[in-house]
């Protein structure tokens, strides 16, 4: 399974904690990038840096209202990182349940 969004990469995306909390303050609604930039310890340019990059990945959307830009999950996005995520969780469990079947203790 490809994870990689035509723009970028979801987890490089990720790897910033600026990035990360940007996303977790849009989980709870739709933000303008001063809304977000006055929840953050960054600027505005800043925040609309991470927000250009997450976007790329796939991870959030933009709409026009007047001259702002409003932003919100891209929730395609963040269903292909929850799908590798539950892919990659579930083949490791059952490897994991197969060798705790298959040893015996000592």
């Amino acid at each position: 399974m490809s994870i990689a969004h035509a723009g970028g990469d979801p987890f490089e995306a990720l790897g910033d904690v600026n990035r990360r909390e940007i996303l977790t303050l849009l989980g709870a609604g739709e933000k303008s990038v001063r809304e977000l930039a006055d929840a953050l310890p960054i600027s505005r340019p800043a925040v609309s840096r991470h927000l250009r990059l997450l976007k790329q990945a796939g991870l959030v959307a933009e709409r026009p209202c007047g001259t702002l830009r409003i932003y919100r999950l891209q929730e395609q996005g963040v269903d292909v990182v929850q799908a590798y995520l539950r892919q990659v969780w579930g083949e490791a469990t059952a490897r994991f349940t197969l060798l705790a079947q298959n040893t015996r203790p000592q």
